[in-house]
Order: C-alpha cells, then structure tokens, then sequence
C-alpha cells in the first residue's frame, strides 16, 4: 500500500494548533472593501476555529502529515 499523500489544497488553506485545533482565515476579506468598517476588516486578520462539522474531512486530507 502507497504512502497517504497530504491534500496540498487544504494544507494551504487550514493549519494546526499546538493544542490540536485546526485553523482557518475568514472569508470576505479580499475585494470590494470600501463598503467596509474598518472595525469589520480589522476582524478579518484574525483566524478563527472551524467549525465541528467541517473537522472531519479537513483532519483525513491532512493525515499525511
């Protein structure tokens, strides 16, 4: 049997804690952000959790880590 290969998309996109948890970078940041607060788009630098239901897929594409 072949070695597990990393997903390299979701490599990309989600990383892991020290503590296990795994990260992401929220949406709506990139285009049309003159409509914008500012408050609104300083929230959008920070990462945030995913969510429970999404963790399974994301952990099994990760498994070749």
């Amino acid at each position: 049997m072949p070695k597990m290969k990393t997903h390299k998309g979701t490599a990309k996109r989600f990383r892991r804690t020290g503590s296990g948890k795994l990260m992401r970078a929220k949406a709506f940041k990139s285009h049309i952000l003159t409509k914008k607060t500012t408050k609104r788009k300083r929230g959008f630098r920070q990462e945030t959790e995913i969510s429970s239901a999404d963790s399974k897929v994301v952990k099994a594409r990760l498994a070749g880590n």
